[in-house]
């Protein structure tokens, strides 16, 4: 996604219909900052050149609108239903989110874009939505919602990536898996999840750029690619955490979570959300042994590389090692 003037007005307006959504007091100002998110990201993802793009962002713009239609509808029952209305404003956010089982939209749009557009879809996307689930999570019938699309999503995301060639749906069904640790964080309280998404974001994205740096968008790809061996394995650091593998990075918001989950006693959700990850990391390290055990076919002498890009990628990569410092820092303070 090359950065043009008109694209950066829209990056613009789309962080700040997120911070309106985030920081408004009705629901009224709240849609406002949702549609204004929505109407950004559309021209961010569409394509005169590609009819992909084009074919994601109107997909992209159906399910959305559908949702905003959702809300509105809902919002007009708060005065006589209002748990069935704030139960409706739910739904309506999960299937903004993609969470299961609203999540069939989610993989067909992440298929249609570039490896930049996929950052912003993974996480700034979805940050508004999940602050305004995170507000009505204290009540019963969206507690009750949360817990059956938590458990949903879990097992959604861990058996829909099994049998994927395409990285970008593999990421689709990873994102919707660490969406089911995030909808039971917002059951227990307000921090977990937060820390969960910033962790959540900063690995899928660094993933996602070792991605873009290579240009892979399939096995095959991932397979072809020029990187020297010592890169290549540093890179793949990044879905081993994106897995939640310990002692990488991605595996200390699972580990608070999963201590927060065992002093509410949530011990059956648990045990299915730890049964979801083991099959997520059997995909990654299918990934990764694939990719670093068979060799490059090319010519080494053919090969041109830019420095640029064969630095920043392990550079970016590293964050995930820092999972390792951070048990003795907490032993520290």
């Amino acid at each position: 996604m090359s950065f043009s003037p008109y694209k950066i007005i829209f990056m613009l307006s789309l962080f700040s219909g997120s911070i309106l959504t985030i920081s408004s007091s009705s629901w009224f100002s709240a849609w406002i900052g949702l549609e204004l998110n929505l109407m950004s990201f559309i021209p961010l993802i569409s394509s005169k050149e590609n009819q992909l793009p084009s074919e994601a962002s109107l997909k992209y713009f159906l399910i959305q609108a559908f949702g905003s239609a959702m809300i509105i509808l809902s919002s007009t029952l708060t005065f006589f239903i209002p748990s069935i209305s704030l139960s409706f404003i739910s739904l309506a956010l999960l299937l903004k989110l993609g969470a299961a089982p609203f999540h069939f939209w989610f993989p067909q749009v992440m298929e249609g874009l570039n490896w930049t557009q996929i950052i912003i879809l993974m996480t700034i996307q979805k940050l508004a939505p999940m602050f305004l689930i995170s507000y009505l999570s204290s009540e019963y019938y969206t507690h009750i919602i949360l817990f059956l699309g938590g458990l949903t999503s879990a097992v959604v995301g861990a058996l829909g990536g099994i049998n994927q060639t395409s990285l970008r749906k593999i990421l689709a069904y990873s994102s919707i898996n660490h969406m089911s640790w995030m909808l039971f964080a917002m059951l227990i309280n307000e921090t977990s999840w937060m820390i969960y998404f910033l962790m959540y974001a900063l690995i899928s994205a660094s993933v996602a750029f070792y991605f873009s740096s290579t240009q892979a968008y399939f096995f095959s790809h991932l397979i072809n690619s020029s990187q020297g061996s010592i890169s290549k394995i540093i890179s793949m650091m990044n879905l081993y955490s994106l897995g939640g593998l310990p002692p990488f990075s991605g595996f200390v918001p699972k580990w608070v979570i999963i201590q927060e989950m065992i002093l509410t006693s949530f011990y059956f959700p648990l045990l299915i959300l730890l049964l979801s990850s083991l099959v997520t990391l059997y995909f990654y390290i299918r990934l990764t042994l694939s990719s670093i055990s068979i060799s490059f076919t090319q010519m080494k002498w053919n090969i041109s590389l830019k420095p640029l890009k064969v630095l920043s990628s392990p550079l970016v990569s590293s964050i995930n090692l820092f999972g390792l410092l951070i048990p003795s820092m907490l032993l520290v303070i």
